[in-house]
């Protein structure tokens, strides 16, 4: 299971009535934040949640609406008794970036640790609080990065199989997790008593980019797309507009979301100068009946399929 809630929707700046677009996530009794504008941490305190469990925080990229809001964030959570390691993950120079943004939070009582993505490669796989998260490249005018966080699900246990191959019970949760089992002179391994790999849970992230085929193919059997959806309206001036600032329309995420087909899409980062983004619900719904034109803290859990 995986608790997610879209903290804020909007971009380039906070608005009195939309937070900047950040993303949390709960599994396994931590938390990942991605993104961290301005005032991020009063969207998590009126969603209820709790700043300590925060693990890791991945950062898309250096602009304002994405990371300045870091010090008061990590301030936050000292406040709530951190003192467990922080990780964050983000573009090449993320260390020197975050350090100098926290001259202004000097005495935080946790370490900062630090994962910088290699800009030569497209991108990275890490293993983290139990997730596996790909790190990709996406298409602005910076480097920027998308991020799929997935959980994966082992086969059922077969214990007809065990009991075939003369195991005591003792051994059954051993191979179950992975592990090799000698018993009477021979070894066992899981894959003779564990079912083929049984369908996962997908998250995929991606803001401040054009589409590429990069995002359909990691939407692709997504239980969850978060996208950018910049611009309402579908005309000349926006779309002209989407593709000198590298950001994307409402309908261009929808026809991501119709190549990808994800179970579901949640639109986010809205142009400060569109006052009601649900306007657009049911044109973008005609190109792809599940998308979500989301609101702060839109949240949901995720669950395995069976």
């Amino acid at each position: 299971m995986i608790d997610v809630c879209l903290l804020g929707t909007g971009g380039m700046m906070p608005l009195p009535y939309r937070a900047l677009t950040s993303l949390m996530m709960r599994y396994n009794g931590s938390s990942l934040l991605v993104d961290c504008g301005e005032a991020t941490q009063i969207s998590v305190r009126r969603r209820g949640w709790s700043f300590n469990p925060i693990d890791v925080i991945f950062i898309t990229h250096f602009h304002a609406d994405h990371i300045s809001g870091l010090p008061g964030m990590l301030l936050a959570m000292g406040n709530a008794d951190r003192t467990e390691p922080v990780t964050i993950v983000g573009p090449e120079g993320i260390e020197h970036v975050v350090r100098s943004l926290c001259v202004i939070a000097p005495r935080l009582p946790f370490e900062l640790r630090f994962i910088e993505l290699d800009k030569s490669q497209s991108e990275q796989v890490l293993e983290l609080c139990g997730l596996r998260v790909k790190a990709f490249k996406v298409n602005h005018n910076m480097l920027c990065y998308g991020y799929s966080f997935e959980l994966d699900r082992a086969g059922k246990f077969d214990a007809e199989a065990a009991k075939n191959l003369g195991l005591p019970v003792q051994f059954w949760n051993k191979l179950q997790k992975g592990e090799v089992v000698e018993f009477e002179g021979k070894k066992y391994t899981s894959d003779m008593v564990m079912g083929p790999d049984r369908k996962g849970l997908k998250v995929t992230y991606t803001t401040d980019t054009r589409p590429t085929d990069k995002i359909v193919e990691e939407a692709t059997g997504a239980d969850l797309f978060i996208c950018e959806g910049m611009y309402g309206d579908d005309d000349a001036e926006s779309i002209s507009k989407a593709r000198e600032k590298k950001h994307m329309t409402m309908q261009e995420a929808a026809g991501i979301a119709v190549k990808a087909q994800p179970k579901e899409m949640w639109l986010t980062h809205y142009s400060p100068s569109m006052i009601k983004p649900e306007q657009y619900t049911d044109a973008i719904r005609e190109i792809f009946p599940r998308a979500v034109v989301s609101k702060d803290r839109r949240t949901i859990e995720l669950v395995f399929e069976d």
